[in-house]
C-alpha cells in the first residue's frame, strides 16, 4: 500500500490535516471524535504489523473519554499517544520498553497526561521505546524493533522511535515524546518531522517523579507541522507542585510565534562535531543548505566552533547518565518484588547499570557541578549569537541492529552511538532548546534533520523561525511508501 495515496475513506481524508486542522473539523461538526478515532484505528491495524510502533493500545479507555465528554481545547477530540516511558495513565502499562515493568499499571495520572486530557486530546494507545530509552534506536527485547516508514530496514530513530514512525507513516499527526540524549529531536531527523525538545522545566513531569537524568531528560512531543508542537507546548506548561525546576512563562503563546516573523537572526553554523568523530556527506549536504536557506531569508550565518572540550562534555554527560540507570535498576525491585537481575534487562543496560555503581560520590557531584559549567560557558556563546545551527546527526537513519541494548558486539556499542549522535546531548546538558528541522532528503530517500538550538527559555526564536522554514522550504507533503 502508497502511503501517498492511501486507502479510500475517512482514513484517507484525515491524513491531510495535522492535529490543530482535525480539531477544527471536529468543531465544524465535519467529523465526530469517535468517528476519528475509528479511522486512527482502521490505519494502526493495518500499518503497525509492519512497523511495530505502538507496545498497547486501550481504545476503549478512549471511547470512554470521548463519552465522558470532552473538554473544549484547542486540541478537542484529537486522537493521541505517549511514548511508553516514564509518564503515567491510570489503568495503563508504563513498561518503559523493559521487561522489569512489563507488568506495571499505573493508578494515578502524571500532570502532562492531565494536561493532555483537559486540552481535549484522546489517547488511546503508547509508543514503542527501548529499554529504558537508553539508544538511539528503537529496538528492545520487550517488543522487538520498529522500523522506519520510509525504509522498514532502517531504524526510526530513539528514544521515541515508536512517535516518529506512528506520525511518519500518517497514523497521526502529532505525539508524545521524551528527550533525555536527543529522544525527541533524534528520532524526528530519521522520520523526517518537526521535534522540538523544550527548555528544562518547561513541561511538567510529576508526580510520581519530577525529573530525569538530573533534568537532562525533559518532555513534550513530535508533530508534521511547527503549529501542532507550538500549541502541544502551549496546553502542556506551567509550573506544578514539588518541582524542582521551573521555565518562567512565555510572553505570548507559541502558536502566535510560530506566524511572527524572526527578524534578522544571528546564527552560528557548527558544522564539525565536537567529538572529532566522522561526518556523512548528506549530514554535511543537508547543515549547508539549510545555512544558505537561512541566508535566503536575510539571516547571518557565521561558522562558528563551539566554546567546549569534548571530554569535558561526554564525562560530565555519562556520569550522570550512568547513575541514574543504575538508580532505574536498583528501583526496578520494587516492580518485579525482588532485585533486578543481569537476565532481566538487555546487555548495554546492564552494563551501564554496573558504571554507574562505580562512580565516585564525588565524582557524580561534581559532574552535576560541571553541567551548569557547560550551561554558563554556552550562555555566554549566545550573547553574541540567537541560535546554533548544526547537524542533527551525523549520519542518515542507519540500519537496525548496530544500535541495538542487545547489540552484536557491545564493546563497539559505544562507539557507534556516539559516532551516530555526537551534536544532541549538549543541548540536554546545559537545558538550553533545541529543535530538528526536516530540511533534507538523501538521494534514496531518507530524511536528514538539521538542528536549530537556542537560548535557555527562548522556545520563542526557534518557533518563529521554524514557521519562516516551514513556509519557505515546505516538508508535510512528503510521504513515504510502505
Amino acid at each position: 500500500m502508497s502511503l501517498a495515496q492511501p486507502q479510500s475513506g475517512l482514513a484517507a481524508e484525515y491524513l491531510e490535516y495535522d492535529a490543530l486542522g482535525l480539531a477544527e473539523l471536529i468543531s465544524r461538526k465535519k467529523i465526530t471524535p469517535l468517528e476519528l478515532l475509528n479511522a486512527v484505528r482502521q490505519r494502526a491495524e493495518s500499518l503497525n504489523p509492519r512497523l511495530n510502533a505502538f507496545s498497547q493500545f486501550f481504545y476503549e479507555a478512549a471511547e470512554s473519554q470521548i463519552k465522558a465528554g470532552l473538554p473544549k481545547g484547542p486540541f478537542s477530540g484529537v486522537p493521541f499517544a505517549l511514548k511508553d516511558i516514564h509518564l503515567q495513565m491510570a489503568g495503563t502499562r508504563t513498561t518503559f520498553g523493559s521487561r522489569v515493568y512489563r507488568d506495571y499499571v499505573a493508578t494515578t495520572n502524571s500532570t502532562l497526561v492531565e494536561r493532555y486530557k483537559n486540552a481535549g486530546l484522546v489517547i488511546f494507545g503508547k509508543t514503542t521505546t527501548p529499554e529504558f530509552g537508553l539508544t538511539t534506536t528503537t529496538e528492545s527485547v520487550l517488543y522487538g524493533p520498529t522500523r522506519n516508514p520510509w525504509n522498514l530496514e532502517r531504524t526510526s530513530g530513539g528514544s521515541s522511535g515508536g512517535t516518529s514512525a506512528v506520525i511518519a507513516s500518517r497514523i497521526l499527526p502529532a505525539a508524545h515524546g521524551s528527550d533525555g540524549g536527543g529522544s525527541i529531536r533524534i528520532p524526528a531527523s530519521c522520520c523526517g518531522l518537526f521535534g522540538l525538545k523544550p527548555t528544562r522545566g518547561r513541561v511538567p513531569l510529576g508526580p510520581t517523579a519530577f525529573e530525569g537524568w538530573n533534568g537532562f531528560s525533559v518532555h513534550h512531543a513530535l508533530t508534521r507541522s511547527v503549529r501542532d508542537s507550538a500549541a502541544l507546548l502551549d496546553v502542556s506548561i506551567g509550573a506544578e507542585p514539588g518541582s524542582p525546576f521551573f521555565s518562567a512563562a512565555p510572553e505570548k503563546p507559541f502558536l502566535r510565534e510560530t506566524s511572527t516573523a524572526p527578524g534578522k537572526l544571528r546564527i552560528a553554523l557548527v558544522v564539525e562535531p565536537y567529538s572529532g568523530s566522522p561526518l556523512d556527506p548528506e549530514c554535511r549536504k543537508a547543515v549547508l543548505e539549510a545555512a544558505k536557506l537561512c541566508e535566503s531569508l536575510g539571516h547571518h550565518v557565521e561558522e562558528k566552533k563551539l566554546p567546549l572540550e569534548s571530554a569535558f562534555l561526554t564525562n560530565t554527560f555519562l556520569a550522570i547518565f550512568y547513575v541514574s540507570v543504575a538508580r532505574a535498576l536498583d528501583d526496578g525491585a520494587k516492580a518485579l518484588g525482588r532485585a533486578v537481575t543481569e537476565n532481566d534487562v538487555e546487555p548495554v543496560t546492564w552494563a551501564t547499570a554496573q558504571q554507574g555503581k562505580s562512580v565516585a560520590s564525588v565524582d557524580y557531584s561534581r559532574a552535576i557541578a560541571n553541567s551548569h559549567q557547560i550551561g554558563l560557558a554556552m550562555a555566554r556563546f549566545l550573547q553574541n549569537y540567537d541560535l546554533i545551527l548544526s547537524p542533527t546527526l551525523a549520519k542518515p537513519p542507519v540500519k537496525l541492529g548496530l544500535l541495538s541494548l542487545s547489540p552484536p558486539d557491545i564493546s563497539t556499542y559505544g562507539r557507534d552511538v556516539s559516532e551516530f549522535s555526537p551534536y544532541t546531548s549538549l543541548y540536554n546538558v546545559t537545558g538550553q532548546p533545541s529543535m530538528s528541522v526536516p530540511l533534507h532528503w538523501t538521494g534514496d530517500g531518507l530524511p536528514v534533520g538539521v538542528m536549530f538550538s537556542g537560548r535557555f527559555g527562548d522556545e520563542a526564536t526557534l518557533f518563529r523561525l521554524a514557521g519562516q522554514l516551514e513556509r519557505a522550504h515546505p516538508w508535510t507533503e512528503r510521504r513515504p511508501t510502505l
